[in-house]
C-alpha cells in the first residue's frame, strides 16, 4: 500500500516503515561517526521506541557496544492500519543491532504493570545477569496503578490561576491567543501519579530486589524546565508538579544506589518536537522561535545529538555528571543561554501569524513533526508501495 500522513490535531495516525528505518539508521550513523563511549555494558530503556528513549538506546548500543532491552507500548500493523512509528523504529534498531552482533531485545506492553516489570527482570537475568544503566523515558497520558488498580489521567494545565498567552497551530502557522483554566487538586494529583517518579522508583526497587541491578549502576530519567514564558503551563503547571516529584525520586534513588556505588539523575533536556510537546499550548510557538534562533547561532541539537552529549560529556567518558554536584544534569544549557533566550523573547513579543515565517522556524517544526512518523525523510519514495506489516526481531 502507499502510505501517506494522516493527521488529527497533534496526532499523525499513520507511520511509514521505510521512513522510520531510514531515520533510525541516520541516528546510528551519527553515533558511530563519533568517539566510542566508555560505557555502559547492559542497558534497560523503559520507554524506548521514540524520541529521547530511542536515542538513548541507539547511543548505548552503537556508541558503547552495549547490550540493550527496550520496553515500550506500540502497536503492529493491522489490516489497512499501519503500525505505530515506535514499532517501526524498534524493528529497524533490532535489525541493525543484530547485524552488529549486539544482544538486543524488545518487550511490548504496559511499563506501569507488574507483569511487564517481572517479564523484563526475568529476561535481564537470563540474558544479561544484571543491567548497569536504566533509562526511564516513559511518556503516557494514563497510568493504572499496579497495586490499587486506580487509573489516573494526566492534564496539561496551569496551577492556581488561568493562563493566557500566544499559541500556534503548527499545521497552518496561525498565531492566536489561548486561555487555559487552572487544574483542580485532583487533576494535579492524577498528573503526578502518571508523570511523576513513582513508577521509576518501582522499576529500580524491583530490579534491585531481584538482583538484576549491577553494583554501581546508573539510572537517569528525563525532564524539561524551559523559559519563563512557558513556566505557567509547564514548570509551574501540572506537568511541572509531576517533574518536581520526579526530581524528589531521583534524590531518594541516589541515596539508595549510593550504597553500592550507584547514582541517579534527572537529565533536563532541550525543547524538541515530540508528540507530547505538540499537544501543549504555547509550546509549539516557543519551539519554532527557539529553533530559528538556535539554528542561526549554530547551536541546534536533535534527539540523538543531545543523547550522545549526555552520555559522552556527563554519564561516561570521565565526564562530570552534574556540574553543580546535584542530581540534575542540564543539557538544556545551550537552549537556556542568555543570548539565546533574549533573542527568543524579543521575537516572541513581536510574533504574529503574518511574520511567523520571518521570526520562527515553522517549516523546521513541521518537518520534525512528520519525521516522528517516518515522513518527509530524504531518500524515501513515498509514492512507492510499502508493506505495513513489519516484524520486530527479538520481540519477547
Amino acid at each position: 500500500m502507499i502510505i501517506q500522513p494522516k493527521t488529527r490535531g497533534f496526532i499523525c495516525t499513520t507511520a511509514h516503515p521505510e521512513g522510520c528505518a531510514k531515520q533510525v539508521q541516520q541516528q546510528i550513523d551519527y553515533v558511530k561517526a563519533h568517539k566510542k563511549l566508555s560505557g555502559p555494558v547492559n542497558v534497560l530503556v523503559v520507554g524506548a521506541s521514540t524520541g529521547y528513549g530511542l536515542a538513548s538506546r541507539i547511543t548505548a548500543a552503537f556508541g558503547a557496544g552495549a547490550n540493550t532491552i527496550g520496553v515500550f507500548f506500540d502497536k503492529p500493523a493491522e489490516g489497512a492500519r499501519t503500525a505505530s512509528a515506535g514499532w517501526y523504529n524498534s524493528a529497524a534498531l533490532e535489525q541493525a543491532a543484530a547485524e552488529q552482533g549486539l544482544k538486543s531485545f524488545s518487550i511490548v506492553g504496559d511499563a506501569f504493570s507488574d507483569s511487564i516489570k517481572t517479564k523484563t527482570i526475568d529476561l535481564i537475568k537470563k540474558e544479561f545477569g544484571t543491567v548497569d544503566l536504566v533509562v526511564y523515558s516513559v511518556a503516557s497520558p494514563r497510568r493504572t496503578h499496579p497495586v490499587t488498580g486506580e487509573t489516573f489521567s494526566s492534564v496539561i494545565k496551569p496551577v492556581g490561576s488561568a493562563y493566557t498567552n500566544k499559541t500556534m497551530n503548527f499545521h497552518s502557522g496561525e498565531v492566536s491567543t489561548v486561555t487555559i483554566e487552572p487544574a483542580t487538586e485532583d487533576e494535579v494529583r492524577q498528573t503526578i501519579a502518571v508523570m511523576g517518579g513513582e513508577d521509576w522508583g518501582m522499576w529500580i526497587d524491583q530490579l534491585q530486589e531481584a538482583g538484576a541491578l549491577a553494583d554501581g549502576a546508573t539510572t537517569v530519567a528525563y525532564s524539561y524546565i524551559g523559559p519563563e514564558v512557558t513556566h505557567p503551563i509547564y514548570k509551574d503547571g501540572t506537568i511541572g508538579q509531576a517533574k518536581n516529584d520526579l526530581e524528589k525520586t531521583a534524590i531518594a534513588l541516589n541515596e539508595k544506589l549510593n550504597v553500592t556505588g550507584g547514582r541517579a539523575f534527572v537529565s533536563v533536556n532541550k525543547a524538541l518536537v515530540t508528540q507530547s510537546s505538540s499537544a501543549i499550548p504555547v509550546v509549539p510557538l516557543y519551539i519554532s522561535a527557539l529553533y530559528r534562533v538556535m539554528k542561526e547561532k549554530e547551536l541546534h541539537e536533535n534527539c540523538i545529538q543531545q543523547m550522545y552529549r549526555l552520555f559522552s560529556e556527563h554519564l561516561y567518558n570521565g565526564g562530570v555528571a552534574a556540574a553543580d554536584g546535584s542530581h540534575l544534569i542540564r543539557i538544556d544549557d545551550w537552549e537556556m543561554r542568555e543570548d539565546v533566550q533574549t533573542e527568543v523573547m524579543k521575537r516572541w513579543s513581536n510574533i504574529e501569524t503574518a511574520n511567523v515565517p520571518e521570526l520562527a522556524d515553522l517549516a523546521g517544526y513541521q518537518d520534525d513533526f512528520f519525521n516522528l512518523f517516518g515522513f518527509r525523510t530524504e531518500g524515501v519514495d513515498y509514492e512507492a508501495d510499502s508493506e505495513p506489516a513489519v516484524d520486530i526481531p527479538n520481540l519477547v
